[in-house]
């Protein structure tokens, strides 16, 4: 299985719903990823996610 590296983008699932977004982070076991911003908040929205769990896109 490849490792995400800084700046790729991958897809992973959140609450049964399929997502993309770009590494931000890099862990021993998971991933940062910000996939998109927040209405109320202007911010962007950012979650961890295991190595398990996510495709790199090409």
């Amino acid at each position: 299985m490849a490792t995400a590296k800084l700046g790729d983008v991958i897809s992973f699932e959140r609450e049964g719903k399929k997502h993309e977004g770009v590494v931000s982070g890099i862990r021993e076991n998971s991933v940062m990823v910000q996939y998109g911003f927040s209405k109320d908040k202007d911010e962007p929205l950012t979650t961890i996610v295991n190595h398990k769990n996510y495709k790199i896109k090409k």
